[in-house]
């Protein structure tokens, strides 16, 4: 009889040492030891990333997406390899294969890639021979046999990805918190973790900021109904099950991004804009104020945007995003913005979507705002675990 197979993703803080790839290794022997088939995916160890776009920074400020692809899918063939490496020291078969090697294909946009199909026969090849099959996170191979990267948080997608495609029980996502919080645990110290959370709401969090899980990832678990657990690297405990489509009510969480640009354009070439955008790849948000518009991207953005339309830009300013999330989370923006007035936060602009509110703030303001409105508007309910967390920094 086959066993039950399940994927998990280790991401830069569990792999970011060898001290540390060692308890990697020790969680995937035990799940081997339960019974299961295991594949896992890693990020590169903690920090190397932001190296390496910073090296290739140094020779071009707009690097060649192709050349920055083959650059940055290195940082992940390190930790599969040291973990393979560990785990046959520890007596154990084991095997690492890059995103090519995993037969994970992707459209042709570099930098920010989409999987449109993964040839599992590798992976099942090895599994046959009771190995632990480790596969290099954030990656994959177009149809031009370039190697193209996924987009910040891109293991996950490939973890749940995979999951999907081995039908596996469960993609477990071990990261630096015990789970998925009301709000980032770093910034509100009464943080609560989340038990259970369903697909729709876990989407629009990881949408507006949320770090703990990549959006493409949530979007492609609850397309192929798969259930996704996000747990600890470091402390035991079940973490946070997402599955499901029936929304909490009240308000689950609040999700927050900092690195935001807001860029002013003349109502005359806001289309010409939007254009570029799209063309481009980049998700974009537009804020439209007393005939005033304004579009709202990442800061990581910005200077491949300027280059083209550096002509249409009338101002440009550094902004955060603060969102709450949850079917109440519309009732209440009067309320929202009348607490931050009395705390001296200016609320710049808000747009709403079905089932959250987003303001848009100075980012100096940005973590004393996420604090009064956590701890003045999210509801306690059934969903919401007060067990006490732990936090691993990398």
């Amino acid at each position: 009889m086959k066993r039950p197979l399940i994927v998990q993703k280790f991401g830069g803080t569990s792999v970011g040492s060898v001290e540390r790839i060692e308890n990697v290794a020790e969680h995937v022997i035990r799940a081997k030891y339960s019974g299961k088939q295991v594949v896992v995916v890693v990020s590169a160890m903690s920090g190397e990333t932001n190296r390496l776009m910073a090296l290739a920074k140094q020779v071009d400020k707009v690097p060649n997406a192709r050349e920055l692809d083959v650059l940055l899918s290195a940082g992940e063939q390190v930790s599969m390899a040291l973990l393979a490496m560990t785990l046959d020291r520890m007596g154990h078969k084991a095997v690492s294969l890059t995103g090519a090697q995993a037969g994970i294909k992707t459209n042709r946009i570099h930098n920010d890639a989409t999987i449109s199909d993964i040839d599992t026969q590798a992976i099942e090849h090895y599994l046959q021979q009771d190995q632990i099959v480790i596969v290099a996170g954030f990656q994959g191979i177009n149809d031009l046999g370039d190697i193209t990267t996924l987009g910040r948080g891109g293991s996950d997608t490939t973890a749940v990805t995979l999951a999907g495609a081995l039908k596996a029980e469960e993609c477990q996502i071990f990261t630096d918190v015990d789970g998925v919080y009301s709000c980032d645990p770093r910034v509100v110290s009464n943080a609560k973790r989340i038990a259970q959370i369903d697909y729709p709401t876990m989407e629009e969090m990881a949408r507006k900021g949320a770090k703990v899980l990549h959006l493409p990832c949530v979007q492609y678990a609850r397309n192929n109904r798969v259930p996704v657990r996000v747990v600890s690297s470091f402390t035991e405990g079940s973490g946070t099950l997402v599955c499901g489509e029936s929304v909490c009510t009240g308000l689950t969480g609040i999700a927050i991004q900092k690195d935001l640009v807001a860029i002013g354009v003349a109502a005359a070439q806001v289309e010409s804009v939007d254009k570029q955008c799209k063309m481009l790849g980049i998700e974009s948000y537009w804020l439209t104020q007393a005939n005033q518009n304004e579009l709202l991207i990442k800061a990581e953005h910005s200077d491949k945007l300027k280059l083209v339309i550096e002509d249409k830009i009338t101002q440009e300013q550094q902004v955060g995003l603060l969102t709450l999330v949850g079917t109440k989370a519309r009732e209440q923006v009067s309320h929202y913005q009348q607490l931050l007035k009395f705390s001296d936060i200016s609320v710049l602009h808000f747009f709403e979507d079905e089932h959250s509110i987003s303001l848009v703030l100075t980012p100096s303001t940005i973590d004393r705002a996420a604090n009064l409105l956590h701890d003045g508007h999210i509801i306690n309910d059934g969903a919401l675990s007060r067990e006490e967390k732990q936090v691993y920094l990398g």
